[in-house]
């Protein structure tokens, strides 16, 4: 009789529920997020959270996002 082995999965597991999407910005654009992130109330919030907040605030406005 052999002993069952479950497989393990290889690699980093799973982090986030959202799929993760990489974006290339110019130096003036990051430093246009850097100062809106220095605007926000303690604790900034991260670059990435910035720029979804950015992103959904724009959109809005804009009646693309409900």
């Amino acid at each position: 009789m052999s002993i069952p082995d479950t497989q393990k999965k290889r690699g980093r597991p799973a982090t986030g529920v959202t799929p993760h999407q990489r974006i290339r910005m110019p130096p003036e654009l990051v430093a246009a997020v850097e100062s809106w992130r220095e605007e926000q109330p303690s604790p900034p919030p991260s670059r990435a959270e910035a720029i979804r907040q950015i992103l959904t605030e724009h959109l809005k406005a804009k009646g693309h996002l409900k």
